[in-house]
């Protein structure tokens, strides 16, 4: 059945409020609002901000306990909320309900940063090895406490620290907001035999997909050409966003642009170095798997419309019937609580699956409440998108994982909060390659390793290019052309060139450029240890069991370094990075040799 011809599924919001205009999702508004400023009273009543001594006395425990419970309590409500409002935003960029809901928690979300930022500067001038010891609760969240201590030697005097925070939300958040808005009402009109329609941006980029090349070209040409009517606002949105972050990182006293996302990615700069090391060492290897793409295609060699292009005749075509199927039944081979846990998310609906206008592109997985998840993806019939919903529903087992953790325990670090997600689709992979006849075999590793080159050299070029841009940020604002032009040389840079055209607006594409900065690299890093685990998991299954689901719980807990340790893997090495891309390297080859 084609996806075309079957109604997708939209989740279920009612199971938290009946609506956003309901009476309950006003007390639930007023829950939080209340309990904000409910801490900011409690926080002045033990005058929470920096201190002059670091002495830990029985009080000073008392009060830190206190605090703690009240803010995890807020932090479950908080949660709730925010992600309740975001599935409506995020679904449709006209619905004016939403926006103004959204706006008015942000505008709340101010105190609220600001009294972390206190939280913070408390703990972190505190004695935080003392507070460990006398107190239970600093004990079980002892990972927080000492990043506290770290931020608090960042942190700008209060009054700027303040401002920061108050500007964040006109500012650089209004950035983020008008990307997502803009990005998400863009239609393009493509013209496919005779025949010109107007579709939105989402579908437009999923016909890099179709089997037909000029249909393939025909998208990428509409699609550059959107970009372009666009770009003026997106790089006015992208110079406020690099120039507010750049600011601020200087004032905290940050020495590079990368590293205050070290910190907060849980990983450190030899580790970086170790991992886009190894990565670009294995470029040549991707480089031949691009040109064996192209001999299987009957080109010369790739463009860019054909990085995505289906091999071996036509695709089978997924219903989301099958889909399910298929994802319930290898999550199954992992465990019986995987494949239950599957099994729940299609029942109770927690996944919004179509194709809009209005609804942001690409997929997430956003922790609602505690063990419960919603996912929003853009399902068009393919393997690949088989694989991102075994991709999000990782995130979700991941958040299932951690339900049972205190909120302040659950703040996982990109870097490892890929983990699941990159675990559970390669079960997806697995279990395709295993019943899948050659011919098909090559269409499927094709769709792997297609990602591997998006994760591995595309997202390094996106490294690159986000740092050439905070290079010359740091002078000046750039122009659409200094963009374009940064975008195309990082991207030359790490796919070679022997691409045929590249894509300049990618720095429009991605969302994830106008929040985080350097988003990119945890990808790669969360595909390298996701393929180092799984490949443990496969040498020793049962041991591997026995502590996969209770490491996924604590990955709010310590940093990477440690508990990749865990599982023997040591991150701050070139080797265990070059064992990951191994795996890959072997799947070239096989790629390689069918393709013969």
């Amino acid at each position: 059945m084609s996806t075309a011809e079957e109604i997708l599924p939209v989740w279920d919001m009612t199971t938290v409020f009946p609506s956003m205009d309901s009476a309950e999702f006003k007390q639930g508004f007023e829950a939080v609002a209340g309990g904000i400023d409910a801490l900011s009273t409690l926080f002045d009543s033990h005058s929470v901000g920096k201190r002059t001594t670091p002495d830990v006395d029985d009080a000073f425990v008392a009060a830190y306990e206190e605090i703690i419970s009240a803010v995890g309590t807020l932090q479950d409500k908080l949660r709730t909320l925010a992600v309740y409002i975001s599935c409506f935003s995020t679904t449709n960029a006209n619905d004016e309900l939403a926006k103004a809901n959204e706006s008015l928690l942000n505008t709340k979300m101010v105190v609220l940063n600001k009294l972390t930022t206190r939280l913070n500067a408390w703990v972190g001038s505190s004695d935080v090895e003392t507070l460990i010891s006398k107190s239970e609760t600093a004990k079980s969240l002892e990972y927080a406490a000492r990043r506290a201590a770290y931020l608090a030697a960042h942190q700008m005097p209060a009054g700027e620290e303040d401002l920061a925070s108050e500007l964040a939300s006109p500012g650089i958040s209004g950035w983020a907001k008008l990307h997502a808005n803009l990005t998400a009402l863009l239609t393009a009109e493509v013209t496919v035999s005779g025949e010109t329609r107007k579709l939105p941006m989402s579908a437009i980029r999923s016909m890099a997909t179709d089997q037909d090349r000029t249909v393939r070209k025909a998208a990428y040409d509409a699609e550059i050409a959107a970009w372009e009517s666009a770009a003026l606002p997106l790089a006015a949105a992208l110079n406020g966003v690099k120039g507010y972050q750049q600011a601020v990182r200087k004032r905290r006293g940050f020495e590079t642009d990368v590293e205050p996302t070290l910190f907060a990615n849980g990983t450190n700069q030899k580790t970086l170095d170790a991992m886009q090391q190894a990565c670009t060492e294995s470029f040549p290897a991707f480089r031949r798997y691009m040109k064996a793409k192209a001999h299987a295609l009957g080109q010369e060699k790739l463009a860019w419309y054909d990085v995505s292009a289906p091999l071996g005749g036509e695709s089978k075509r997924w219903s989301w019937a099958e889909a399910e199927q298929f994802i319930i039944t290898n999550f199954g081979r992992y465990s019986e609580r995987m494949a239950n846990f599957a099994k729940r998310t299609f029942e109770e609906r927690w996944i919004d699956a179509g194709q809009r206008i209005g609804k942001v592109g690409g997929a997430y997985c956003a922790p609602l409440r505690a063990g419960e998840s919603r996912v929003l993806m853009n399902y068009n019939g393919s393997f690949n998108s088989v694989s991102t919903l075994a991709h999000e529903l990782g995130h979700a087992y991941h958040n299932l994982n951690m339900e049972n953790r205190l909120p302040l325990q659950r703040s996982t670090p990109s870097t490892l909060a890929e983990t699941a997600s990159i675990f559970c689709e390669t079960l997806a992979f697995d279990g395709a390659m295993a019943v899948a006849a050659e011919a098909d075999q090559l269409v499927l590793l094709d769709t792997v390793l297609e990602r591997n080159l998006m994760v591995v050299v595309d997202i390094h070029s996106r490294f690159l290019f986000e740092k050439s841009v905070f290079e010359k940020r740091a002078e000046r604002e750039l122009t659409i052309s200094e963009f374009k032009e940064l975008m195309t040389k990082a991207q030359l840079a790490s796919y070679g060139e022997d691409m045929e055209c590249l894509h300049p607006f990618m720095w429009a594409v991605k969302g994830h450029y106008y929040g985080p900065t350097f988003y990119n690299y945890p990808y790669t890093f969360g595909l390298l240890f996701g393929l180092g685990l799984y490949a443990k998991y496969q040498q020793e299954p049962e041991a591997f069991r026995a502590d996969y689901d209770n490491f996924l719980s604590s990955t709010g807990m310590a940093d990477a370094v440690t508990l990749g340790a865990r599982f023997g893997a040591d991150i701050e090495s070139v080797d265990f990075w070059r064992s990951s891309l191994s795996v890959i390297t072997k799947q070239i080859e096989e790629f390689e040799g069918l393709v013969k």
